[in-house]
């Protein structure tokens, strides 16, 4: 038997969300003109429901950015917050990533009403407990993080799409070949994962893996079909002040104090179905 996706997963516990509650419309969206700025600015839309949720998601595969930019954004607001995560199904990129950043509002929209707030003194590398003997996989290249498992000492396994950073150096391989993951016992990845359908492909080659964290804006949906898939970490982002994040996305200026990272792991988090019970008062 064929089994669901994790994006069908995920989107029924959308779905659930929106049956137990009634969910904000969507206020505002943001599409970044351009990629400007040394940080993240101009690499995520960003999408705000009615009560101030927030989610994110991350434009710069393909011609995504290009694509959306013929969009209209407004066309989004006052739209049912579940139609619009909806576009996650579509095979379409831009969809897919206007989908996810609804879904990342709607997740923050739920754990708020149900009094949940991940751990917003994250450390995405930090969570995977890295020390001697560990073999570590990254799935998408972060130079910073590049540096400080080397500076540890540690073999390190980076899996790239781009064949121009493909590159062997002692203790490093930058390789297109996700098999090279079996050999890694902590891994973290890019939370582009989500969006570009190698997910499933990704995970089955990370079996073996003592830890694996998910990592990015991006990563900030409901986690149940990622941890009952491996991912022992999601290290999202969660905005503390819509307001000004909304601001500042929209001048592609540093979100700064208006969110922090997130994190929520595997062995604390109470379930999607038990937050839904709390935020609809059936707890």
């Amino acid at each position: 038997m064929t089994r669901v996706s994790c994006a069908a997963e995920i989107l029924r516990l959308v779905e659930e969300a929106a049956a137990a509650l009634s969910l904000p419309s969507v206020a505002q969206v943001l599409f970044p003109p351009n990629r400007k700025g040394t940080g993240m600015q101009g690499e995520f839309c960003a999408l705000s429901l009615a009560d101030g949720s927030v989610g994110t998601a991350f434009v710069l595969l393909g011609d995504t950015l290009a694509r959306l930019q013929e969009r209209a954004p407004g066309e989004f607001v006052g739209r049912p917050a579940l139609e619009v995560a909806r576009l996650f199904a579509s095979k379409d990129p831009v969809e897919r990533a206007l989908g996810l950043a609804a879904i990342n509002a709607i997740t923050q929209h739920v754990f708020r009403r149900a009094g949940y707030e991940p751990d917003l003194a994250a450390d995405s590398l930090g969570s995977l407990d890295i020390g001697h003997g560990d073999r570590v996989g990254m799935i998408g290249l972060f130079p910073p993080l590049v540096a400080r498992v080397r500076a540890l000492g540690l073999p390190l396994v980076v899996v790239e799409l781009r064949a121009e950073l493909v590159q062997e150096a002692p203790g490093l391989s930058v390789t297109l070949d996700p098999k090279r993951l079996a050999s890694c016992n902590k891994i973290v990845s890019t939370s582009t994962v989500l969006l570009n359908d190698t997910l499933e492909e990704v995970l089955s080659y990370c079996r073996r893996a003592q830890a694996l964290a998910l990592i990015g804006p991006s990563a900030s949906c409901f986690p149940d079909p990622l941890f009952a898939r491996g991912v022992t970490t999601m290290g999202g982002y969660w905005v503390t002040d819509p307001d000004v994040f909304m601001r500042r996305a929209a001048a592609l200026e540093p979100w700064g104090d208006a969110g922090k990272k997130s994190r929520v792991q595997r062995g604390g988090y109470p379930g999607t179905k038990a937050l839904l019970r709390e935020a609809a008062g059936f707890s």
